[in-house]
């Protein structure tokens, strides 16, 4: 195989703006960004109650939140289709091999992430703040806002990770959504499908394609990072 014909071939396609690709990149995107921000929104209060506070049954969410860190992303998938599945207990929303369903998988997976990385993160500050949280008898609300407020940018830096994992999984997706064509195929279930029909120079094509979506991504994350320290030092 010519090592540029996957080069050529991937700037082919989004230079000529193929439906098709345009169509696997913007549900890649739309699964993966509205998975992370889901996991955002539940794993960060998590990880800051779980930084900031000592409770019963803090240390078991503690484990069980770092197990699912190392829990294979196809036993996740089964774990998802088993609930969704017609005979499933949530069987009834009828969202098996739909986006929804890989949202959800993906949601799954990369919540963990999530609550570790916040934690770890809240807790460096909170040890930092706690004086002057005593001091001001701020209530638990507030002191997570503040912690929330404060690690603004190195949140990011998470939210990154998470989309990072999102984006590149294959295994969860491809068992909850199937790979359907114009449904539910994205950009990891594209390539896996043309590595099996070993169209090894359209899969490289789109693996950079896919490598430029995240380094699009990664410049806007960076972007808004430098706003939020501007935001930092204007406050």
């Amino acid at each position: 195989m010519d090592i540029l014909n996957p080069f050529q071939i991937a700037l082919s396609l989004l230079f000529s703006g193929d439906a098709e690709l345009m169509s696997i990149i913007g549900l890649s995107l739309s699964v993966s960004l509205t998975a992370v921000v889901t996991s955002l929104v539940i794993g960060l209060p998590l990880g800051a109650i779980l930084a900031a506070y000592r409770f019963p049954g803090r240390t078991p969410l503690i484990v069980i939140s770092n197990t699912f860190l190392g829990m294979p992303p196809v036993v996740i998938g089964l774990l998802i289709y088993l609930l969704i599945s017609r005979a499933g207990p949530l069987g009834f929303m009828g969202i098996l091999y739909t986006p929804a369903a890989m949202m959800l998988a993906q949601t799954v997976l990369v919540l963990p992430i999530s609550i570790a990385l916040s934690r770890q993160a809240f807790e460096s500050l909170n040890a930092e703040y706690a004086p002057l949280f005593q001091s001001l008898g701020l209530g638990r609300t507030a002191r997570i806002s503040a912690l929330v407020f404060e690690a603004r940018a190195v949140l990011m830096t998470i939210a990154l990770a998470c989309f990072g994992r999102a984006i590149s999984e294959v295994g969860a997706v491809m068992i909850v959504g199937g790979n359907i064509r114009h449904s539910t195929r994205v950009m990891t279930t594209s390539i896996a499908l043309a590595t099996s029909m070993g169209e090894l120079a359209f899969a490289m094509a789109l693996g950079i394609v896919l490598l430029l979506v995240a380094f699009a991504v990664n410049i806007a994350s960076q972007l808004l990072r430098n706003s939020f320290r501007n935001l930092g030092h204007d406050v």
